[in-house]
């Protein structure tokens, strides 16, 4: 019996399975889909489906940069279990989603996985993906990612910390095309996202900051008790003060410089541009992602977990 396209396809999506491991599957089974099913099942590799629901909020933070410094990606891949996340075959496939982000430039995660799939040709990287979940039996899932392109002058520097549990990407603009390349500047780009690690700034500036925030600020501020009986001349004043020194703690170039507190982001900026003799030296912005952030972990009981499976 001729093995079609449309049986591999009825077939991993009934149980999950890669399409790989489908059409060998129904080539062994001799087209019959049942038996292809429990030959699947018996290796255990109908399960992709139902790991795809189950929570993953462990995993990897990853960053690539090109050669010339001009183009860079962070990326965050999720799995279940940190075990699996120092595994060598997740981090294999964490490297090379970012070298497909870098390479292919998708628009965001749902054209990233629409896109041919550079390591697992003939597929796209969503059913290299589902491959992956069933090679691993782990859940996994490309949760975000960032990709910077240099436009004239500048570079991108990134930094990963304590095992890619936070990762920051950074771009710096220069006025020199020769500035990029010098020590002095390399170390400001490594020093500026070690900050952005470190003290996990929101904005670049106060002109990045959306003037709603700044109204939700100030509305929870004039609410606060201890407000509540000045008049509303000193109320202002008061609020207004408050709401600066907050919005200058969230804007990266006013922050404490974290190996130097007695001077801020700004001060080191400047005075690396003066030593390069670049004025134009800035950081035009950058992306700081925290691993699994967001994510709601189910609390799980190991001895319950242990107990239940003995049952069945």
């Amino acid at each position: 019996m001729e093995i079609t396209a449309s049986l591999v396809k009825e077939l991993r999506e009934k149980t999950g399975a890669g399409m790989m491991d489908a059409k060998k599957a129904l080539v062994e089974a001799e087209g019959d889909m049942d038996k292809a099913s429990e030959l699947l099942r018996q290796k255990g590799i109908a399960t992709a489906e139902k790991k795809s629901g189950r929570t993953a909020a462990e995993g990897q933070v990853a960053s690539l940069i090109s050669p010339d410094l001009k183009t860079g990606v962070l990326v965050e891949v999720n799995c279940e279990t940190d075990f699996v996340a120092k595994g060598e075959a997740f981090q294999g496939m964490v490297s090379e989603v970012a070298q497909q982000i870098l390479g292919q430039a998708p628009a965001d995660v749902e054209s990233l996985l629409a896109q041919p799939a550079v390591a697992l040709p003939g597929s796209n990287v969503q059913q290299y993906v589902t491959e992956k979940i069933a090679a691993i039996k782990e859940n996994l899932n490309i949760r975000r990612f960032v990709r910077y392109q240099v436009e004239g002058n500048g570079a991108i520097h990134s930094y990963i910390h304590t095992g890619g549990k936070v990762g920051v990407l950074v771009e710096l603009k220069t006025g020199k095309a020769e500035t990029a390349s010098h020590d002095v500047f390399k170390q400001l780009m490594k020093d500026i996202a070690m900050q952005i690690a470190s003290a996990a700034p929101e904005f670049v500036s106060r002109a990045d900051i959306n003037p709603d925030v700044i109204e939700e600020e100030t509305r929870v501020e004039m609410g606060k008790e201890d407000l509540a009986n000045k008049p509303e001349d000193i109320r202002r004043k008061i609020v207004e003060g408050r709401v600066s020194k907050i919005l200058g703690q969230r804007c990266l170039i006013e922050q404490p410089f974290v190996k130097d507190p007695s001077q801020s982001v700004d001060d080191i900026i400047k005075n690396r541009a003066t030593e390069l003799g670049d004025s134009a030296v800035e950081v035009l912005r950058f992306t700081r992602y925290a691993l699994g952030e967001g994510i709601e972990k189910k609390e799980t009981n190991f001895a319950e977990e242990v107990a239940a499976a003995a049952r069945v």
